[in-house]
């Protein structure tokens, strides 16, 4: 052993229990139904040997062989397939071997344990230490890797994963979501065959448009809600992102999962350590519906901003008023917050701007100053006036983006991506700031901070970033042009731990031309994210559900709109099923429509415990039949929501009773439909009566009495009786 490696030895052995190749030769990564068993070889190298169900008897693990595929596979070496690390030395050697030096398990509390192993490479002072850590109670493992430098000259990274899995099945079917914008979260399967599939992203300034860091795989055959095996998986990455799945000639199945390695060749220098992104999974013998359950429950409690705390109720002036409005109008405004109940009034573009007024898309960004002719008395006006109305007051900002007709521009045209020597290139016409450079990142900072300082009411803030990057360059990375595209994000990430050191608890929405950000990178510094442009309740049906099987409920905004010719009845129900708010000219309203608003916002509130944290059952899909049926349960199972929307239906189809989930069977549950229209009943024939739990869920309800009539909605409560 080479005196690097007995210095990494006994660095860890100080820090903690080290267990060597020679006294343990698995590594076991376990949650509550859940085993990653790892083997060092006789090589001391070390193997993946099962993912999957866990044995009743954690001693039975021993008798797992040692399985043929390396957990971390280095390129430029004997493999022959895409490797999960590959990197240039310092002298130009491309290959890297790694093997075991030690790994230590510690529980930073009774529901997680987490499992570090450095590997080392006998040849060079290359370092990659493998994390794992794994949530008991949420079946949910989280797996990332650090590369540490110790050569004395710079080595180039070309490929740096966050996770390499294995996997062994007669056949694989990989669900994955894809879209456009105002057309996010499309839900495809698709068997995968021999050779490589892969899904990513090179967008820049956002992980998700096109293709979401998302997917289902599942083993030996498709799966649906309840039953079949499969692993789901995301990336907490906030930019390029890659899933690579290759079938060998053996039919095995590699899935790395990582930073596209695309235009993003790394540079470390001598003691730099890079530390990849967190690769998320969970693997269900139980459906896709149980997955989705694990991944909530753990964005609940480790993934999101204040995963488990209420979320507020807000109206938008969007639609009311688009960029065109004045201080009075605003004020007025506040009123409609205010008939209809909500939380918080959120004023969007169009506030800022004096030299160049933001009067439309083409200017003024990048000039947070309030502009005067709109504004006079400022933000603090705005929001001393909305809580004198018993309402908090939120704004939208779009600090990463500056419009060519800016006061900034003028001032700082490097602090700008763009080529040299090339026409600038405009994505609703503005550019993208380069926060690589510190005085950028410092600035973005300050503009949010300063608003807050001169603010202090301000309580909520809808972060945008309207475009990707095209004709990038930056002029403060110079010869590290390669790092542009991780050093984006990891600066962006900075400003964001700063700013939540200093206001740890302020709500703030993650957007991104819609739905262009939606990752658990970035949503730990977020409370919720805008899941799409479109607001169409009918295509909102399946953004939604797609996003559902990610995604808990709390984080995705839904609100109520002009989009669309659905009733409102339909379009609220529609948005009752995620986080609640409104974007509509509430003045527009005919009487018996507000009445109904304000009842729902009543009705949200007395059910959004439920929905933003009970567990999710997606009982009928919208890509099955023509309608979606989905329910939330509370952890005492003593409540339930069900939401029944009938889609675009034909004359004369035929839709069965629906078999409820997740209720107890011996509870008796009394049945009853909310958020009906003013002086109406509900025709549900089970409506107001009790049955038990197993009933429902042997026999269900009928959903669709009478005739049926397309783009109408249910929602249901059940309360148990005591």
């Amino acid at each position: 052993m080479n005196k690097f490696i007995l210095a990494v030895s006994f660095i860890i052995f100080c820090s903690g229990a080290v267990v060597t190749a020679q006294s343990n030769k698995q590594i076991l990564i376990n949650t509550k139904n859940v085993s990653m068993v790892l083997t060092v070889g006789t090589n001391n190298r070390v193997y993946q040997s099962y993912l999957g169900k866990r044995f009743l008897n954690d001693e039975e693990t021993r008798l797992i062989p040692q399985g043929k595929h390396e957990a971390y596979v280095a390129g430029g070496m004997e493999d022959l397939l895409q490797p999960a690390i590959r990197l240039t030395h310092s002298d130009n050697n491309p290959s890297l071997e790694l093997k075991y030096v030690s790994h230590t398990t510690r529980n930073p509390d009774d529901n997680v344990s987490e499992t570090n192993i450095i590997l080392q490479d006998p040849k060079y002072p290359v370092q990659v230490i493998l994390h794992y850590q794994a949530f008991n109670k949420e079946d949910v493992i989280k797996s990332w890797a650090e590369i540490k430098n110790n050569e004395k000259g710079e080595i180039t990274l070309e490929d740096y994963a966050s996770s390499m899995l294995h996997l062994e099945a007669k056949d694989y079917w990989l669900t994955q979501f894809h879209g456009d914008w105002a057309s996010e979260m499309k839900m495809q399967e698709s068997k995968l065959t021999s050779g490589v599939k892969e899904i990513d992203s090179k967008l820049g300034t956002r992980a998700d448009m096109y293709q979401t860091p998302v997917f289902f795989l599942a083993l030996n055959k498709p799966t649906d809600e309840t039953t079949g095996e499969l692993i789901a998986g995301t990336l907490a990455w906030t930019g390029n992102f890659k899933f690579h799945f290759e079938i060998d000639e053996r039919n095995a199945l590699r899935v790395i999962s990582g930073v596209n390695s695309y235009a993003s060749a790394y540079k470390l220098k001598k003691g730099q350590i890079f530390t990849t992104p967190a690769f998320i999974f969970t693997y269900s013998a139980n459906g896709k519906g149980q997955a989705s359950r694990n991944l909530h429950k753990w964005a609940r409690n480790y993934g999101v901003l204040d995963g488990n705390k209420p979320r507020l109720t807000l109206l938008n002036n969007w639609e009311a008023t688009h960029v065109n409005f004045d201080e009075k109008e605003l004020v007025n405004l506040f009123d409609d917050a205010t008939k209809l109940g909500t939380d918080l009034f959120l004023l969007d573009d169009g506030w800022f701007g004096n030299k160049y007024p933001r009067n439309n898309d083409k200017a003024g960004l990048g000039d947070w100053q309030e502009n005067k002719a709109k504004l006079p008395n400022g933000i603090g006006y705005l929001v001393k006036q909305a809580e004198a109305k018993g309402l908090k007051f939120g704004i939208w900002l779009e600090p990463e983006m500056v419009n060519p007709k800016s006061e900034l521009y003028e001032q700082h045209p490097d602090w700008i991506l763009k080529l040299p020597n090339r026409e600038e290139n405009y994505q609703r016409n503005q550019l993208v700031l380069d926060l690589t450079n510190p005085k950028v990142a410092d600035y973005v900072y300050s503009i949010v901070d300063d608003m807050l300082t001169k603010n202090p009411g301000l309580a909520y803030i809808k972060w945008d970033c309207n475009r990707s990057m095209t004709n990038a360059w930056s002029s403060y990375l110079k010869d590290r042009q390669s790092a542009l595209y991780v050093d984006y994000t990891l600066s962006l990430y900075k400003i964001l731990d700063k700013l939540r050191q200093k206001y740890p608890h302020l709500p703030i929405m993650l957007c991104s031309g819609g739905g262009g950000r939606t990752d658990y990178g970035a949503l730990k510094y977020f409370t919720e994210f805008w899941p799409s442009d479109d607001t169409d309740p009918l295509e909102r049906v399946y953004i939604q559900w797609g996003y559902s099987n990610f995604f808990p409920a709390l984080t995705i905004s839904s609100h109520v709109t002009s989009w669309g010719k659905q009733s409102i009845k339909f379009k609220t129900d529609v948005a009752m099923m995620d986080k609640l708010g409104y974007d509509i000219k509430v003045s527009k309203m005919t009487e018996e429509e507000l009445q109904f608003s304000k009842q729902a916002v009543k009705n949200y509130n007395r059910l959004s415990n439920i929905i933003w944290f009970g567990d999710l059952y997606r009982i009928i899909s919208p890509y099955e039949e023509n309608r979606m049926v989905t329910m939330y349960v509370n952890d005492e199972r003593s409540k339930a929501v069900l939401f029944n929307y009938n889609l675009n239906t034909r004359y004369k189809e035929v839709f069965n009773r629906v078999r409820l989930q997740g209720l107890d069977g011996h509870k008796l549950y009394k049945v009853q439909e909310t958020n009906l229209m003013p002086g109406t009943k509900s025709n549900l024939s089970e409506n107001g009566h009790t049955f038990s739990g197993n009933y429902l869920m042997t026999m269900g309800l009928n959903l669709t009495p009478g005739k049926l009539m397309p783009l109408t909605s249910m929602v249901i409560e059940l309360n148990a009786e005591n």
